[in-house]
């Protein structure tokens, strides 16, 4: 089986062109295949079944093979078993109804309601530049908005009394998404006793600066909600994604819906 893996690699270099690393990746596979068919007796190509192939794939899954890492090995040894098929060396290509295994669904951390309290209560001093981390924070977990959204936002972009945030887009139609009393009640305070110290003596239509009143960069967001983290020693390494999760899994579909309601309702 050694030799017939080294004619196929070769092939693949000189005929079909692949890179030194893609022709490496292929040998680990098939040298891996080679080792357990070796370990239960099948020294030959031409003796593998599509059986021993299936019984080889859940010796993979068993042995903690991520699905991500067995749909690799798929592929190399379809593409090995198709190059013996043409050359004669099987009669069957015994790949040939393998199916990639179902992609595994990553759990998507979030935060639980007494961690995203603790959380937002974490910029609790009344500086400009707490009353604005207090604002960013309650906004992007009131409303799922991601951190170019937020830092994108104008002031003229956000109406705090009724309640929704008019999120510009270049790809597709402007989208209004609406928050609820906490929000409000962080972006009115924000706007009121914060923005105008930031902001100094300098112009800026956007709605949320930093401490020279500039623009706010993804990286000062990220910083931000990572350090408050820290200080509300939650033990996620917390980040605008978990924030967004946090938003989805404690948000229902009827809550956005009231939302919606007694926004139109007050326009």
């Amino acid at each position: 089986m050694e030799k017939s893996i080294e004619q196929f690699l070769e092939f693949m270099k000189e005929t079909k062109g692949i890179s030194d690393n893609t022709v490496d990746s292929y040998r680990r596979d098939l040298y891996k295949m080679k080792k357990y068919f070796d370990s239960v007796g099948i020294k030959q190509i031409a003796q593998i079944s599509d059986i021993n192939m299936n019984s080889y794939l859940l010796w993979l899954e068993k042995t903690g093979c991520a699905s991500s890492t067995i749909s690799r090995y798929i592929s190399a040894m379809k593409t090995y078993f198709h190059y013996m098929l043409q050359m004669g060396s099987v009669k069957k290509d015994p790949t040939m109804l393998l199916k990639n295994p179902v992609k595994e669904k990553r759990i998507q951390p979030v935060l639980n309601n007494a961690q995203i309290n603790t959380l937002l209560k974490a910029p609790a001093k009344d500086s400009a530049k707490e009353i604005r981390d207090r604002a960013m924070l309650e906004l992007m977990y009131g409303t799922g908005l991601r951190v170019s959204e937020i830092i994108n936002l104008r002031v003229l972009d956000v109406n705090a009394n009724l309640g929704y945030v008019i999120v510009n887009s270049e790809k597709s139609k402007d989208k209004i998404v609406p928050f609820g009393d906490s929000v409000k009640k962080a972006i009115n305070y924000y706007l009121s006793f914060s923005r105008d110290k930031l902001l100094k003596e300098g112009r800026s239509e956007l709605l949320f600066l930093n401490c020279q009143g500039k623009a706010m960069s993804r990286q000062g967001f990220w910083k931000i909600i990572k350090s408050y983290g820290e200080q509300a020693k939650l033990s996620e390494n917390i980040t605008p994604r978990i924030l967004r999760n946090s938003y989805v899994a404690h948000t229902s579909n009827e809550d956005k819906n009231n939302m919606l309601l007694q926004m139109n309702k007050e326009l």
